[in-house]
């Protein structure tokens, strides 16, 4: 597949060689090039895809989900749509089946094609054309490392009995996840290996102190299509936006791998912690009003206040597991912040030059001041990100989607020349794909339920915006791409 290896260099690579060999030993040079290399979003060669523990990917997503942010979108559903225990657990359990399918689809694509998720997108969206996506899924990826530094900067300040603020907390959640990120993916998948079982012990011991106190009452009113549908697009946002990191954690698995194995293992690593942890949510929060201890912990929204108290019969040893539960977030964070690193490069090709680390630092000076001023308006900010960014990731998964099936006919070997990945007039123009997912939202909108705006569709409907951007997607791409095609060529 790599026959030319300079094919494989980009503009940018080619300046980063030529600067090395003006100092330094040939073999330091080498080093240095390679290493310097490493950390951009070239195509990862066949020699190089070696990682046959494919069960690792299990884990990854598994630790990335198994934590206290799970747990809160669950609380959404009584919480904010105002359904009983028994309507948010089936809501949970269906859309989180349909929703876990794309990420865990792509994940496939990393062996095949050895590529990075968003860098894979320029066989759709065009070189430039993917700035936009890749834009979108950095603001998606910093909102989802904000949430998570909120909620573990809440249940460490729950532990101190006041000493220490929210601000601090988040503070040391967010410092702490750039360290773990610091380290790669060799660390980052040894770390996901075992962050779960700490997770499992935390919600084992909260489940059998608390499940006593559990209750179902009836809703003030019945469950309606908008509000079932409301809490379904939100779910929907959780689960489907990690399909645009998908392949960035298994672009260096061996290309031989039987796509439905690790299609299996990221499903059932998607879909066993959100399901489970969500369902756990929905009914701590559902009981909360009936614990005094539950209800003061969670008073003005705070989570994390909420599984301490659950776990204060147990003393310090409850106290122990909540500072637990706040690192939790990291397993989410780390791969997080990894993920933000390749989609700067995607959307500013030059920086491939710019080390990794540079890139977890600058994500860290974003999410901590954001994380600060949304400290206090958590359960908003959460519904409303979550829906949004639902909206633009259904539109963009469908777009990729139609363009591998439809037009590159599903064949990864054939249809997908690496070599080109960097060349811009080799690649699509991406006017179809932009111009598709851009429409789209012309009935978007209107179906869009949100604190801040309401659609007049949704009025009757509820939030069915993520069905409509894929469905609308799924029309305007074929004609788009085909006239496309007739005339850029590519």
């Amino acid at each position: 597949m790599f026959n030319d290896k300079d094919a494989e260099k980009g503009p940018s690579d080619v300046d980063v060689a030529d600067s090395i060999a003006e100092s330094g030993t040939h073999s330091q040079r080498s080093l240095l090039a390679k290493r310097l290399l490493s950390w951009g979003i070239h195509p990862i060669s066949v020699e190089e895809r070696i990682d046959t523990q494919f069960y690792k990917i299990f884990f990854v997503w598994l630790s990335c989900n198994a934590n206290i942010l799970s747990f809160s979108a669950g609380t959404l559903g009584p919480v904010t749509f105002g359904l009983s225990l028994r309507d948010s657990c089936l809501v949970i359990l269906f859309f989180n089946l349909l929703c876990s399918i794309p990420p865990a689809y792509l994940a496939t694509w990393g062996p095949k094609i050895g590529m990075r998720q968003m860098c894979l997108s320029r066989y759709t969206f065009g070189y430039y054309g993917v700035m936009i996506p890749s834009l979108l899924a950095l603001m998606g990826g910093c909102g989802f490392c904000i949430l998570n530094s909120i909620l573990g900067g809440q249940t460490l300040s729950s532990v101190s009995d006041g000493h220490l603020s929210w601000t601090v907390g988040i503070v040391i959640i967010a410092v702490v996840s750039l360290l773990v990120s610091f380290f790669g993916l060799t660390v980052l998948n040894w770390y996901e290996r075992f962050a779960w079982f700490p997770m499992l012990v935390v919600f084992a011991v909260a489940a059998g102190l608390g499940g006593k106190h559990f209750v179902d009452p009836p809703p003030a009113a019945p469950a309606t299509a908008a509000a079932v549908l409301s809490f379904g697009a939100t779910l929907a946002g959780f689960v489907i936006t990690w399909s645009t990191f998908s392949s960035d954690y298994t672009a260096y698995y061996d290309h031989r791998v039987s796509s439905w194995r690790i299609f299996i293992y990221s499903y059932l690593g998607l879909v066993i912690p959100i399901v489970l942890l969500q369902c756990f949510g929905a009914a701590a929060a559902i009981s909360a009003p009936f614990v005094p201890e539950w209800n003061a912990g969670y008073a003005d929204g705070n989570v994390g206040g909420l599984v301490a108290a659950m776990l204060g019969p147990v003393g310090g040893f409850g106290k122990f597991l909540t500072v637990l539960l706040s690192l939790s977030v990291m397993g989410n964070n780390a791969p997080t912040i990894y993920s933000l690193c390749l989609g700067f490069q995607t959307f500013i090709p030059p920086l491939v030059i710019v080390p990794r680390y540079v890139f977890s630092i600058l994500a860290t000076a974003i999410i901590i001041p954001l994380s600060i001023v949304g400290q206090h308006k958590f359960y908003a900010t959460l519904s409303n990100f979550l829906g949004l960014i639902g909206y633009w990731a259904t539109a963009w998964i469908a777009a990729l989607l139609l363009e591998h099936f439809v037009f590159r006919h599903g064949d990864f070997a054939g249809s997908y020349d690496v070599r080109v990945w960097n060349k811009p007039r080799r690649l699509p123009l991406g006017a179809a794909a932009l111009g598709a997912c851009a429409l789209s939202f012309g009935l978007v909108v209107p179906c869009m339920d949100q604190v801040w705006f309401v659609g007049p569709i949704a009025k009757h409907t509820g939030d069915i915006g993520f069905e409509v951007a894929f469905a609308v997607t799924l029309m305007l791409y074929v004609p788009f791409r085909w006239a496309e095609r007739r005339w850029w060529g590519a």
